[in-house]
């Protein structure tokens, strides 16, 4: 059924043609409009806005051919369907007036108006087809602009957050005393979720430790900030103490204070942590462990081991306890520290074969971290499924 309310304007010459044109349409549920000049024609399209229009294209008219007033339909209703009546069928004027933007064509006399109305539906269809996926293609587009905008408000944003997370993160290579510390970070994605930092604690200590949040993106990357807020505090708060005395800086302290605030928070959010404080008067060096594997893997006299010891991850449990290890610091080592992702650079069908191919390269790197870098297969970055940490220190370098 046609929808109601559609008008159809006729402009012919011709009374008696255009009568009986209209009225059979009127029969199929349009409302049409007539005019007998061309001029009458184009000012009811002006007034009334046909939903379509059908034209005598030899129509008797001084000022404007049926050609030129097909023309003029076209530019006062781009979007309204025009179907042209010729009295004689020659080719020439077919393709012209399809050219000039004409649905449909049909030759006089019109015995069969069932073809006409047939025509016209069919011009209608098409133009309401046209129609709507002209909008379609207008919505999508808009809503390509806004993708687009969001996408470019995303990227500010996580441009801002990377560089917020840069900002954090030490210098390196950096050295203090005898000590040298350097670290490689790779995202998986454009924020990362491990964190590394090194600092000089007082006079005679120095302290670094390295993180993994859980998951990937911006949420872990707002946890890493937390830890350097908390860490900092937690710096500044012990400088203040030591003026009044010599106090110990303990790596379990810290992990078990991050723990408190972590969970308190309430982030759904957890790390796993390796931490510790070297003491240079007694040439020692503290560690603790919070869930991280693998583990750190100390070189000394050409040969590497990983530190052993073990504690529940940061942010999970409250009843967690952390434990320092404790061991002599020789005159010349490296100790490197990594994230697990590291793991999936290192050749290995299990993950065991992969822990213990792990420490032969970092032996082989001789305390080199582009070295090492080169040999995980890391020399230029590259896209992970996992973020990239590591860190090493070094005491007297060969």
């Amino acid at each position: 059924m046609q929808r109601p309310g559609t008008t159809l304007l006729v402009i012919d010459d011709d009374d008696k043609v255009r009568h009986s044109i209209a009225i059979h349409l009127e029969q199929c549920g349009f409302e049409v409009l007539q005019a007998s000049t061309a001029r009458d024609g184009l000012a009811l399209m002006a007034r009334q806005r046909p939903a379509l229009v059908l034209c005598d294209l030899q129509i008797e008219d001084a000022c404007m051919s049926g050609i030129d007033l097909l023309t003029r339909i076209g530019e006062q209703g781009p979007e309204t369907p025009a179907i042209v009546i010729s009295a004689n069928g020659v080719m020439s004027e077919v393709v012209q007036a399809l050219r000039q933007g004409a649905s449909d064509y049909l030759i006089r006399p019109q015995d069969d108006l069932e073809v006409l109305e047939h025509a016209v539906r069919r011009s209608l269809d098409r133009a309401r087809l046209r129609n709507e996926n002209q909008r379609i293609r207008e919505r999508l587009e808009q809503a390509n602009l806004e993708l687009e905008n969001h996408l470019r408000e995303l990227r500010d944003d996580q441009a801002a957050g990377r560089q917020v997370q840069l900002n954090m993160l030490p210098a390196t290579p950096w050295s203090s005393g005898e000590f040298l510390f350097e670290h490689r970070i790779i995202p998986s994605l454009y924020l990362s979720g491990d964190f590394v930092d090194y600092f000089r604690i007082s006079d005679t200590q120095l302290g670094f430790y390295l993180a993994d949040v859980s998951g990937h993106g911006a949420s872990s990357a707002f946890v890493t900030v937390l830890l350097k807020f908390m860490t900092t505090r937690l710096l500044y708060e012990q400088r203040k103490v030591q003026e009044q005395g010599p106090i110990a800086f303990r790596p379990s302290d810290v992990m078990d204070h991050i723990n408190r605030s972590l969970i308190s928070c309430r982030l759904g959010k957890h790390v796993t942590m390796l931490g510790g404080v070297i003491d240079e008067q007694r040439q020692t060096l503290t560690y603790s462990i919070g869930g991280h594997l693998p583990l750190p893997i100390l070189v000394a006299d050409g040969k590497a081991r990983y530190l052993q010891g073990k504690g529940r991850p940061v942010g999970l449990f409250d009843d967690a306890e952390y434990e320092n290890h404790e061991i002599p610091l020789p005159s010349r080592f490296s100790l490197t520290l990594c994230s697990d992702g590291v793991l999936d650079c290192v050749a290995g069908t299990t993950l065991k074969e992969k822990e213990d191919n792990l420490p032969l390269l970092v032996e082989q790197a001789g305390g080199d971290l582009s070295r090492l870098m080169g040999l995980l297969g890391m020399a230029e970055a590259k896209v992970m499924p996992d973020d990239i940490s590591v860190l090493l220190l070094s005491r007297n370098p060969e």
